[in-house]
């Protein structure tokens, strides 16, 4: 996680002795898949609101990924949030700035942040957890890109028991519950197929 420090956008008044934005606070997380931005500012004049940007290489292709509404005029601390969901695997790190927009067209950018975002590249199926378990289970896999996935669970003679995913999916992290309620303790196995991938986990019933 990136901060930058107190006063950060004061440069934002270019040819004028008053601060439009005084920005206490500029920082990025990630969150599974997202990247959460959380910004503060101390006073706003004339602040129409932030176009968020982003870029994979620091250089001159930043992207606008969102905008969020400024107070106009303010003298009192104000906070703003955005959640970026970049849908990209392979990248190490993401860097975002701000671009305050006053009312009157005029513009200027905060310091850049950065962030790693340590997104697998290729999809993911994790051993589910609790294993043992009585009566469910969770299921976690990830999906570097928009596919059409799949997930069933099939008993220790193969024979399939349900299908707990099967829809497309967009890039990210996610969760699926197992609940085994009606079903005799043994052995289970869940399989992820998506695209030319494939993947089969062993899980044991303990009742």
């Amino acid at each position: 996680m990136t901060k930058v420090s107190l006063g950060s956008l004061a440069t934002l008044a270019q040819t004028t002795d008053i601060v439009p934005v005084e920005l206490l606070a500029f920082k990025a997380s990630v969150r599974n898949s997202d990247v959460e931005l959380l910004w503060s500012t101390a006073s706003e004049l004339n602040n129409m609101g932030f176009e968020i940007e982003r870029s994979i290489d620091n250089q001159d292709n930043f992207v606008t990924v969102g905008f969020v509404n400024g107070k106009g005029n303010s003298t009192e601390i104000n906070y703003y949030s955005f959640t970026d969901n970049p849908q990209l695997s392979g990248v190490n790190q993401l860097y975002y700035r701000l671009k305050q927009i006053d009312f009157d067209g005029t513009f200027s950018y905060s310091d850049v942040v950065n962030v790693s975002y340590d997104v697998p590249a290729e999809f993911v199926l994790s051993q589910n957890y609790p294993n043992p378990f009585n009566p469910s289970t969770m299921i976690s896999y990830f999906v570097p890109k928009e596919s059409f996935v799949s997930i069933k669970v099939y008993d220790f003679l193969g024979r399939e028991v349900t299908t707990l995913v099967n829809e497309t999916r967009v890039v990210g992290s996610y969760e699926t519950v197992f609940d085994a309620s009606n079903l005799p303790s043994g052995a289970y196995f869940y399989t992820l197929i998506a695209e030319n991938y494939s993947s089969t986990k062993k899980m044991i019933l303990l009742k």
